[in-house]
């Protein structure tokens, strides 16, 4: 009888168990079948299969020169875009702020300086100097809530401004004591007028200096971030230019025809791009240099020589105004009075500001207030040197109207407002040629980022219309 075969079961489990039907079930490739492949390795294979062929390779061709000349004029916005709003930023914020910083430490340092100035007069207080007074505070208030609106919450320089908000009042009552003391003629004015100078000396001015130091290193930043040159839109732009050389020279290479009128135009284009990009930026560059070289620096030089001049003549008050009090001891053991000795720095700081403001200055506009302010200066020191004599010789009086007196027995304040009105003509001046060469760099940018984009587009679309117009010679 024939052996009947084995019907064949449901699957079952690997533990004997019958399997469910619709459990699913793994196919085992054939003995000797190759492996899937992969989505990408397929694509590489149609890509090396369309390369064997000229419309093919055409097509190609014509994705890389598209996709080089878009990612040249994407690079060339993102660049130009971010060196654009360096530029403004120094023409329009930070150069502003920094310039409101040295005014907030200039009408402090001056408020000080009107303070000791009608403290001298006695109760015979001037009108003029209790008005300069008024004006620095309210400026130097002012400035302050200028830097405050645009400094960053939480910041170094918003710290420091709610500190100097927090000590001006602090400042004005103990001026506000001195002068009531000082007018009913009793001696604790004076007092109150030295601490109100350390207040001002030793915790006001420091601070201002340092929002002025932070505000001049934002300044930095933004010139760093604005002057390089733009090298990898340079470098895109090269490649890109190469290769639809390449690609025209290839097309004349096999079909004898000289020019195609679609790749012409987008190496035209790309052309434009790139010298426009080049001699945009350099024009731009060279007017941020200009003005960093002559208004930055020459700000920063006056700025310092204001400060100098405001300090010498706020010392130079208050030696008379301690008459003798107030000393300190040199390392050889020398004994000298400490604000006449602070007016010897000051006045050697001032000195030297002003020389160095002279060579900056790189015209004849920016000379002369600097010349002006250095030959008083010089009268300044002749005279302050006649009143020293006599306060030491004991003519306290003649000393005093030596240092403040009318104009026709020629005081030093003569002399001080002489230095201060022609370095403010000079500063004036300064930011006069900062704004001129900062607003020219500015410019050579205008419109660079979105020109460059929609000339690289059209570019792209003259690339591609010029391969299309080759394989449509396929067809």
């Amino acid at each position: 009888m024939p052996a009947v075969p084995p019907q064949a079961g449901p699957p079952r489990t690997p533990g004997g168990s019958p399997a469910s039907p619709d459990a699913p079930r793994s196919v085992s490739p054939a003995p000797g079948a190759a492996p899937r492949r992969t989505a990408w390795a397929e694509g590489v294979d149609r890509l090396r299969t369309a390369a064997t062929t000229e419309p093919g390779r055409l097509r190609i061709i014509g994705a890389v020169l598209a996709l080089l000349v878009v990612a040249f004029g994407a690079v060339t916005a993102w660049q130009m875009t971010e060196r654009s709003a360096a530029a403004d930023n120094v023409l329009h914020r930070s150069q502003p702020l920094s310039a409101s910083a040295a005014d907030i430490y200039r009408s402090l340092a001056d408020a000080n300086t009107a303070a000791s100035s009608g403290f001298l007069a006695g109760g015979q207080e001037t009108q003029e100097s209790r008005d300069r007074y008024e004006s620095d505070i309210r400026t130097a208030a002012a400035k302050l809530i200028t830097a405050a609106n645009s400094s960053e919450p939480g910041s170094a320089s918003a710290r420091t401004i709610s500190e100097l908000n927090e000590l001006l009042p602090q400042y004005k009552g103990l001026i506000e004591r001195a002068r009531a003391n000082n007018r009913q003629g009793y001696p604790l004015g004076g007092a109150y007028l030295r601490y109100a100078n350390d207040t001002m000396q030793n915790r006001m001015l420091p601070k201002a200096e340092q929002l002025y130091d932070r505000e001049n290193q934002r300044l930095g930043s933004d010139y760093a971030e604005a002057k390089p040159y733009p090298w990898a839109a340079i470098a895109l732009g090269l490649l890109a230019l190469g290769a639809l050389a390449w690609a025209q020279r290839r097309n004349y290479l096999r079909t004898n025809r000289v020019l195609n009128h679609g790749m012409a135009a987008a190496t035209a284009a790309g052309l434009v791009v790139l010298l426009w990009l080049t001699v945009g930026h350099t024009l731009a560059r060279s007017g941020l240099e200009e003005s960093y070289d002559h208004g930055v620096r020459s700000l920063s030089v006056l700025h310092d020589a204001q400060i100098a001049a405001l300090k010498a003549r706020g010392n130079e008050n208050l030696t008379l105004v301690s008459r003798g009090a107030e000393t300190m001891t040199l390392p050889d053991k020398t004994t000298v009075d400490l604000y006449d000795f602070n007016f010897d720095k000051d006045m050697k700081a001032l000195t030297a500001h002003l020389a160095a403001a002279a060579k900056l200055a790189d015209d004849q506009a920016g000379k002369k207030p600097v010349h002006a302010a250095t030959a008083d200066m010089e009268v300044w020191k002749d005279r302050h040197s006649l009143a020293r004599k006599a306060d030491n010789n004991g003519e306290y009086q003649l000393a005093l109207d030596r240092v403040i007196g009318s104009k026709d027995k020629k005081p030093t304040g003569v002399c001080f407002d002489g230095v201060d009105t022609n370095l403010r003509d000079a500063v004036t001046h300064e930011q006069d040629e900062f704004q001129r060469a900062a607003g020219n760099g500015l410019d050579a940018m205008t419109g660079l980022p979105a020109g460059a984009a929609v000339l690289a587009v059209l570019a792209a679309a003259g690339a591609l219309l010029g391969i299309g117009r080759r394989l449509s010679e396929y067809r």
